[in-house]
């Protein structure tokens, strides 16, 4: 039957709104990840450790400290005067022997708990200086100060008090410089709002576009599910594409490319969570669509699960049962916070309420007792056959 007049105005704008809520769900992501990585400190020190647990970002890391160690300490110098004079002429390659010794030392020293404590708390320093400046106002630039694991790399090589022989700034690498955090200091608050605010004008805009498909919710609400994938997918894509451009832009030598990839893959891990976890709850919602459906295979299983529906005790145990194995899994960063696992248990509750409402009208008489005849006579079949290969053979 053809659609009246006023129905196809009505289908164009539910349609229009899920393209829109696409475009802010989209932008939600973007906004999310910014909001966590720049402002939350466990994010921040958590994506640290793995930055230097990669062997690529480690060389780096371990590279910049032996050049920052030997070119403030004159290794050579303090050996010639250490020296006899007839052993002067060897202060060179002894030198030079320390400083291949050093490359190792500080590779090896990066993976040692000691070092990668002091890696951390560089780190909680510097996101606390972020913080202070971009939140209170003021003037200055953000470091990361690697002074301490410099000294701690002197002592391992055998060079005492390097602390106090390394300038000011000697061992402090620039992360965002005063007149990015003027740009940042203004834009914090406009971040926190928008991480949430977008998120959740997607959702309302997706609610919205299904109550006003009066008729035919179950087809808006599988548009909402592929909506949902699109959006995970199109995160995936332009990350890849940003990633390349960016990585492309800053390396600026071939040597520093595989460690400049590793900090964008790794930076950017929370983004790849999150169109992951756009995809899952997009397929999700497009398997609740198909369940509902009129085709034969949703009505197979909708007639299965009848039973288990059928009382609220049975319906609400298998949903605790499915409820703590998500939770067990943790699919998504979601099911990780107590907002978000909050509105996840409540979607799930709506859903199975929905399921069990469809499926108790189609199939009246399906109740527990039915469900477990049906499914007894259904393993005494099987188990008569021999299961699913034929009889069983004569003994």
């Amino acid at each position: 039957m053809p659609a009246s007049p006023t129905a196809r105005p009505r289908r164009r704008l539910v349609f229009a709104l899920i393209a829109i809520a696409f475009l802010v769900g989209f932008l939600s992501a973007f906004a999310l990840w910014s909001k966590r990585q720049l402002l939350e400190t466990d994010s921040w020190t958590e994506t640290s450790t793995e930055l230097l647990a990669d062997d690529a970002i480690r060389t780096a890391v371990g590279g910049y400290l032996v050049d920052t160690l030997f070119s403030e300490v004159d290794v050579q110098a303090e050996l010639e005067e250490a020296l006899p004079p007839q052993a002067a002429p060897a202060a060179g390659p002894i030198a030079g022997a320390i400083r291949r010794l050093a490359d190792d030392v500080a590779l090896e020293a990066l993976q040692r708990p000691r070092v990668q404590e002091l890696w951390e708390g560089a780190n909680e320093t510097a996101h606390a200086a972020l913080l202070r400046i971009v939140e209170e106002g003021g003037d200055g630039e953000v470091t990361l100060d690697l002074g301490d694991i410099v000294d701690e790399l002197g002592q391992r090589v055998g060079i005492a008090e390097v602390s106090s022989r390394l300038p000011e700034g000697a061992a402090e690498i620039v992360i965002l410089e005063t007149d990015q955090l003027e740009a940042a200091s203004s834009g914090v608050d406009l971040l926190e709002t928008l991480a949430w605010a977008l998120l959740a004008l997607a959702l309302v805009l997706f609610a919205i576009a299904i109550y006003l498909a009066a008729g035919w919710r179950r087809e808006a609400l599988r548009s909402v599910g592929v909506a949902f994938v699109a959006v995970g997918i199109a995160v995936l894509v332009a990350r890849q594409v940003a990633g390349n451009y960016i990585v492309d832009q800053l390396a600026t030598t071939s040597a520093v490319e595989p460690a400049t990839e590793a900090t964008w893959t790794i930076g950017t891990s929370l983004l790849t969570e999150i169109g992951s976890a756009s995809i899952f709850y997009g397929v999700v919602i497009v398997i609740g669509a198909w369940l509902a459906g009129p085709s034969g295979a949703g009505r197979a299983v909708r007639r299965e699960l009848a039973p288990v529906l059928a009382g609220r005790g049975t319906a609400y145990a298998a949903l605790a049962i499915v409820v703590l194995l998500l939770f067990a899994w943790s699919p998504t960063p979601g099911f990780e916070r107590l907002p978000v696992s909050i509105l996840l248990i409540v979607l799930l509750v709506v859903g199975v309420e929905a399921l069990r409402r469809q499926a108790l009208n189609d199939f009246p008489e399906q109740t527990w007792d039915t469900g477990v005849r049906r499914w007894k006579d259904a393993a005494r079949s099987v188990a008569g056959r021999g299961g699913p290969h034929g009889p069983a053979p004569p003994p």
